[in-house]
């Protein structure tokens, strides 16, 4: 099936022939379901704050900051052009709905406004006259203007506060400064496309002085790429290779689980996960803040019961009260099912209570669910017999079967991508965190090249199937904790006027 030649360009991309092989079978067999046990609710397999705890939890946080390394990892490569998709049909198409006339009408208030009226400017373009929209959609999606269509969403205007423009990648620095700085240094870890870095870095360069006066902190910002090596092998519909025109093997990149690599690369006590669209003006992160500070506090009150669970029943001869003690925490705390057949007597029930606890924590924040499209939080059996708590896309569940079905649409709260991770154990030492990763996880779609179908897959997503064997908590956040933007008028919206 494969030549030297094919061989050798594996071998350039970091991965190997073995790889390839395993992404080949998964594209014969497909993925099996995730088997949903029940939905994660406040009270069983949730847990809602009350004004009291929120505040502990935020104080037993800021008690610690100042001992703990902290990085803020940003997943900042992916492209905006999905936030224009109506006003690139408008340009290429003359194709005008609902979307591209609110756009028009509402043009001056965008942030990005006056840029896009300067670059109009210089060629002659009044940006206020409606005969001249071919030529706004031009400047700003296209080199001609901003290039906003090919930019990331990190480097796009999104707020204006006082007549000081900001891009997401500065909301998140000064996030930073609010819940992630230990007093002297905030470290931001961002995940870029190779072609955008300098943007990244120019732009910082430019801004960071400022931002380290204000809060009086440095910033230590680092930049990872989605590695090669991840990507994913392209196949035809009888899955054998897909092969471009000259003959090569194409290879895809493999999704949002494949920066389960960089993630594994930072070495911290805690990392905060967030996307880089989820971005509010300074007037509303107050909320963002309690609740960030409040889920580091849950993070850091479970890993140290933890920690000291597993150095006790390491003993020579832990007592059955310790181990009664433990198998309560195990299931009330951190909310896993342990398979009864398996707890046999102590000894068995001692390793697999280790095998529990000597794991990555995260601690996940959920808002309420409003019909938005994607993961939420569930009780998923395991093939080891146990039940725990996943997130759970909806592209892993059976909805052809009835059941499932209605577990899924009973999910009262949705994933926004607010995760507390502890990826060290009780040594101090990293986990590999690609141990803990459930590869039966992926995902197979169908796209096409050159005109000709092809089926790609993808990797365990970061926070699903790539964290599946992670302890996990649920902590129910208010939902102005959660402000994507997935289409150039969201921007419209009060919270990011």
């Amino acid at each position: 099936m494969f030549t030297p030649t094919d061989l050798a360009q594996v071998k350039l991309k970091g991965s190997s022939l073995s790889t390839i092989e395993k992404q080949i079978k998964y594209f014969e067999s497909g993925f099996p379901f995730m088997p949903l046990a029940k939905a994660a609710i406040i009270g069983d397999g949730m847990l809602k704050l009350s004004d009291s705890a929120l505040k502990v939890y935020i104080d037993d946080f800021e008690k610690v900051i100042s001992q703990k390394h902290i990085v803020k990892f940003v997943p900042a490569s992916g492209a905006a052009s999905r936030m224009f998709k109506s006003l690139f049909t408008a340009l290429e198409e003359g194709k005008y709905d609902k979307a591209t006339e609110l756009f028009f009408e509402k043009l001056s208030n965008f942030s990005f406004y006056d840029e896009l009226k300067v670059k109009l400017e210089a060629a002659k373009i009044d940006i206020t006259d409606a005969a001249n929209r071919k030529e706004i959609l031009s400047y700003l999606l296209t080199d001609q203007g901003l290039a906003y269509g090919s930019l990331p969403k990190g480097l796009l205007s999104f707020h204006q506060n006082n007549g000081i423009i900001r891009k997401p990648v500065e909301e998140h620095l000064v996030e930073g400064a609010l819940y992630a700085s230990n007093g002297e240094v905030i470290h931001l870890h961002l995940t870029v496309s190779p072609e955008h870095k300098v943007k990244f870095s120019e732009l910082l360069a430019l801004k960071l002085p400022a931002y380290e006066d204000t809060y009086n902190v440095k910033f230590d910002v680092t930049y990872s790429e989605q590695k090669a090596s991840t990507d994913t092998i392209a196949v035809n519909i009888d899955n054998t290779p897909f092969r471009e025109t000259d003959g090569s093997l194409l290879f895809r990149p493999a999704g949002h689980g494949a920066l389960l690599e960089n993630l594994n690369d930072i070495d911290a006590d805690i990392i905060f996960v967030k996307n880089i669209d989820n971005v509010v003006p300074d007037r509303l992160k107050s909320t963002t803040t309690d609740y960030k500070k409040a889920l580091a506090g849950v993070l850091i009150t479970l890993q140290n019961k933890i920690f000291e669970y597993i150095i006790a029943l390491k003993t020579d001869f832990p007592s059955d009260n310790l181990i009664n003690e433990v198998s309560i925490f195990i299931k009330n705390e951190l909310c896993i099912e342990l398979d009864e057949s398996k707890l046999i007597d102590s000894k068995n029930k001692i390793s697999e209570f280790l095998q529990k606890l000597d794991r990555p924590l995260r601690v996940c924040g959920m808002v309420k669910n409003l019909g938005e499209p994607g993961g939420g939080p569930f009780w998923c059996s395991n093939s080891d017999g146990s039940k725990s708590l996943q997130i759970v896309e909806s592209a892993q569940v059976n909805f052809d079967d009835i059941l499932q079905k209605t577990i899924f649409d009973s999910a009262t709260h949705f994933n926004p991508v607010d995760l507390v991770c502890a990826t060290r154990n009780y040594l101090g030492e990293s986990f590999d965190l690609a141990q803990f990763s459930d590869p039966l996880t992926g995902f197979i779609t169908e796209k096409s090249k050159d005109g000709k179908v092809l089926k790609a897959q993808e990797l365990p997503g970061l926070w699903n199937g790539s964290m599946a064997n992670w302890n996990t908590i649920f902590v129910e956040v208010p939902l102005i904790t959660f402000n994507p933007v997935k289409t150039i008028n969201d921007l419209l919206r009060e919270e990011h006027s």
